[in-house]
């Protein structure tokens, strides 16, 4: 401990014990960023401060003394365990900055334009619940005459989330020329997810091709949510199921392919676990329930219905998803 620290120190105690002015803690507090200069931890401070005590006022008790060695020891384990705290806060920020610019990263890459087909209104709304999402929506348009559309969820979260989504829009992007149903477009994706991703990232898909001319929705999933079909001149909804494997789990995976036929008022419902598992306090919210707010703005555009359904299933979890939201509208006009 460098005496000439210790010598400054005793002489600005000195005078402030004998006059106790505004003045004399200017040149305390001025000293503490000499003492922060100096690289001087806490229980060095303390040290210094009894050494100089005993030469400013020798008469003090021997138990004020023993008090300082047991301050000194109590900063001694402060300091670490500071130290300690700073070190995580520090790492914590490095990687929520990385995070946040991982996101954008993401969301450049991610972006995703609603083709104008003929007979066809889409709306979707997709919100993580999270910095990065697990989710992604692909849209394909060639012509005015056929449009498809991709939901996926990725098993996880994070940047290996993000990574995993990164390849299937790679795998999206090489078909989005092809004439392939959507079993042959589960069946190309897979191959990339199965060759390039980790062994324990799995991801869950509907991929659905609608045509104009024909206004028929023909679909395949691999693992995914069941797709909902409104049928407006019954009014009520069916379930479009198909069977397959999640993407990832096997290279000669096989995905059964189904099709419905549209008619005007129609609509199919596309979405992730996030709107099916939704959670309140009091549990998951009922399928019935979550079938009532879909119907309840039927008649509205594509684009109303998907936004009052998140606002809705968001209300009801006061305002905190527990899970990334991703819900698509396709509505024959």
């Amino acid at each position: 401990m460098p005496q000439q620290t210790e010598k400054e120190y005793k002489e600005i105690l000195r005078q402030y014990l004998e006059d106790q002015s505004e003045q004399n803690l200017y040149m305390g507090e001025a000293f503490s960023r000499k003492l922060i200069e100096r690289d001087i931890s806490p229980e060095e401070v303390i040290s210094i401060h009894k050494s100089a005590l005993k030469d400013v006022l020798p008469g003090l008790p021997s138990k004020v003394w023993h008090s300082f060695d047991f301050l000194i020891e109590m900063m001694i384990r402060y300091g670490l365990a500071l130290k300690e705290h700073q070190s995580l806060v520090k790492r914590q920020e490095e990687m929520q900055l990385e995070m946040e610019v991982a996101s954008k990263v993401q969301e450049t890459l991610l972006k995703t334009k609603i083709p104008a087909v003929e007979g066809m209104d889409i709306g979707y709304v997709t919100v993580p619940s999270r910095t990065m999402s697990g989710d992604y929506i692909y849209f394909v348009g060639n012509d005015m005459d056929e449009a498809g559309v991709a939901v996926a969820d990725v098993m996880g979260k994070g940047i290996p989330a993000a990574l995993c989504m990164s390849m299937v829009k790679f795998g999206m992007d090489s078909v989005q020329h092809s004439s392939e149903g959507p079993s042959g477009v589960l069946s190309v994706i897979n191959r990339i997810v199965e060759k390039s991703v980790n062994d324990s990232m799995f991801v869950t898909m509907m991929y659905g091709r609608f045509d104009a001319k024909s206004s028929t929705f023909s679909y395949a999933s691999a693992g995914h949510e069941p797709a909902l079909h409104y049928r407006a001149s019954e009014n009520r909804f069916v379930e479009l199921d198909a069977k397959g494997l999640l993407l990832g789990v096997s290279p000669d995976a096989r995905y059964e392919e189904g099709s419905v036929v549209l008619e005007r008022n129609d609509f199919v419902a596309i979405m992730t676990d996030g709107v099916t598992e939704a959670r309140t306090p009091d549990g998951f919210v009922e399928k019935e329930t979550i079938l009532e707010i879909i119907s309840s703005v039927k008649d509205r555009s594509a684009q109303e219905m998907a936004e009052h359904v998140f606002a809705e299933l968001d209300r009801m979890q006061g305002f905190q998803l527990q899970d990334d939201f991703s819900l698509v509208i396709l509505k024959k006009e």
